[in-house]
């Protein structure tokens, strides 16, 4: 009774926007960067309490159900075969388990964070050279509630070679802060993970956006940490080649990841705003790989099976 009263208080928008916009959101935010990180049984034992009170926390997938620290829950690995992941070659796969926002096509340059709020991807990238390779492409915009898994994974075959961050404010990413703060995405923390694909025609790019309270992004690539205390260079090279599916790094707290892509995919079937998907499952179909694959002579796709 309790839990669904702290529930139900938690959903009303002018308290919940109050409560995780109106307060100093830095301050806050690396006050509890510092307390998630506390190794001490009972104080992470009380805080998953606390947390399961205003969230649906669900640990059942999780490979362990104890934690050292309330870091230690966020950034939780799953059971082995928790995920299954499309391996078909002309799936782009979800990166992460997630609600989808806003998505669709790419009207020009334009994109929405919600209705009625729209933002040029330039805002977003500010690498204008990248940015300009998604003109009339398609997006999707991934929320990560503070419950979900937070580790995100190659939503293709993929080589990665240069991450720019972008340091910012820790706005909360919550449909009631889209519908109020303009640009939302485009002010705070962020990450531009350039991908090159290694078996499919067109290109991709994900932008990981951080938010309110654990602001910080790990990428296994690096050497550190990109949140708040981060001094390093902003555009940050590097060298990794993942296969779909594996693992790039985690968010420390719910975020958003928004994935762009040039005008030869489409969006698998379902992939609609509200809907809700996991790592591993179809996300976008690359229309180009498609056709080849149907105009392919009967015969040669039947050596191909031989």
């Amino acid at each position: 009774m309790m839990s669904n009263a702290l529930h139900a208080l938690s959903q009303q928008e002018q308290l919940n926007f109050l409560l995780t916009n109106r307060i100093p959101r830095r301050a806050l935010t690396r006050f509890m960067g510092w307390y998630s990180r506390i190794e001490n049984p009972l104080l992470t034992r009380l805080s998953l309490a606390v947390w399961k009170a205003f969230a649906d926390l669900d640990l059942r997938e999780a490979e362990q159900q104890t934690f050292s620290s309330l870091q230690a829950c966020f950034t939780r690995r799953l059971k082995a075969g928790a995920r299954i992941i499309d391996a078909r070659k002309d799936i782009v796969i979800s990166p992460c388990d997630a609600i989808v926002g806003e998505c669709g096509d790419i009207d020009g340059s334009s994109v929405f964070q919600a209705k009625g709020f729209p933002y040029e991807i330039s805002d977003l990238i500010p690498d204008a050279k990248l940015a300009a390779q998604f003109r009339n492409g398609r997006y999707i915009t991934l929320r990560l509630k503070s419950s979900m898994y937070h580790r995100f994974h190659a939503p293709v075959d993929c080589t990665v070679e240069e991450i720019d961050y972008l340091s910012g404010d820790t706005w909360n990413v919550n449909p009631i802060a889209l519908k109020r703060i303009e640009k939302l995405y485009c002010r705070n923390e962020r990450a531009v993970v350039r991908m090159t694909q290694l078996s499919t025609t067109g290109s991709l790019c994900m932008v990981p956006v951080a938010a309110i309270l654990v602001a910080s992004m790990k990428f296994h690539c690096l050497p550190e940490t990109l949140n708040l205390q981060y001094q390093g260079s902003n555009r940050i090279r590097c060298r990794a080649r993942y296969a779909k599916g594996d693992e790039m790094g985690y968010f420390e707290h719910g975020s958003t990841i928004i994935l762009f892509a040039t005008r030869n995919y489409s969006l698998s079937n379902g992939i609609t705003s509200g809907a809700m998907v996991r790592m591993g499952s179809a996300l976008m179909l690359d229309c180009t790989a498609q056709s080849a694959i149907q105009s392919t002579p009967n015969s040669t796709l039947s050596n191909a099976f031989n």
